[in-house]
C-alpha cells in the first residue's frame, strides 16, 4: 500500500524519523555556526539598523516554504491540506484540535507568541538560540528549554482544556 508517493507506509515509518534527525542536526550546526536568532535580528535591525542576522530569519523562511514545495512535488498526497488557506478560504488548519473557529485559533495563537516572545527578548534570544546555547554549556538556556518544554505540555492541556470551554462560554468559539 502506497502511503505517500513513493513512500511505502513501512518506509515511511522509519524514513520520517531519519530525515528529521538529520535536518534537525543540520539546522543546529548552522543555527550554532551563524549564532542565528530571529529575536536578534530583529532587535538588532530596530537598534543598530543591523540586518545580518535578519538575513538569517528570511532566509529560514523561504528555506521552509521551499522545502516544504518540494515535498509537495515528491510526495504529493501526504500535503493534500498544504495550500488551505488558497483553496479553502479563511478556515482552520486541517487536523486542528478542539474544532474551534478560526477566531478562537487566532486568539491562543496570539497568546502563544506573545508569550514566548516577550520570554525570548527578556532571556536575551529565541527557541532556536536557547536550545543552541543549552548544546554549548549555558545553564540559563537549559533552565529555558526545560521550562519551554513544560510550558508548551501546561499550554496544550490548558487550551484542550478548560481554554476551550472559555472560548465556547465567551462565544469566540
Amino acid at each position: 500500500m502506497v502511503l505517500a508517493g513513493i513512500l511505502s507506509k513501512e518506509t515511511a515509518v522509519i524514513a520520517v524519523p531519519v530525515v528529521t534527525l538529520i535536518l534537525g542536526l543540520l539546522i543546529g550546526w548552522l543555527g550554532q555556526r551563524s549564532g542565528f536568532c530571529s529575536i536578534g535580528g530583529f532587535r538588532d535591525f530596530f537598534m543598530l539598523k543591523h540586518t545580518r542576522l535578519l538575513y538569517g530569519y528570511l532566509a529560514l523562511i523561504i528555506g521552509a516554504f521551499a522545502g516544504y514545495l518540494i515535498f509537495k512535488i515528491v510526495f504529493p498526497s501526504a500535503f493534500e491540506g498544504f495550500f488551505w488557506l488558497m483553496g479553502k478560504g479563511l478556515m482552520p488548519v486541517p487536523g486542528a484540535p478542539a474544532n474551534l473557529t478560526v477566531t478562537a485559533y487566532i486568539v491562543l495563537a496570539l497568546i502563544g507568541g506573545i508569550a514566548i516572545g516577550l520570554i525570548g527578548v527578556l532571556l536575551g534570544g529565541c527557541p532556536l538560540r536557547q536550545v543552541v546555547m543549552t548544546a554549548e554549556g549555558n545553564v540559563k538556556s537549559l533552565c529555558f528549554v526545560i521550562g519551554m518544554c513544560a510550558g508548551s505540555v501546561i499550554y496544550t492541556m490548558w487550551v484542550s482544556g478548560w481554554g476551550v470551554a472559555l472560548l465556547k462560554a465567551a462565544g469566540i468559539a
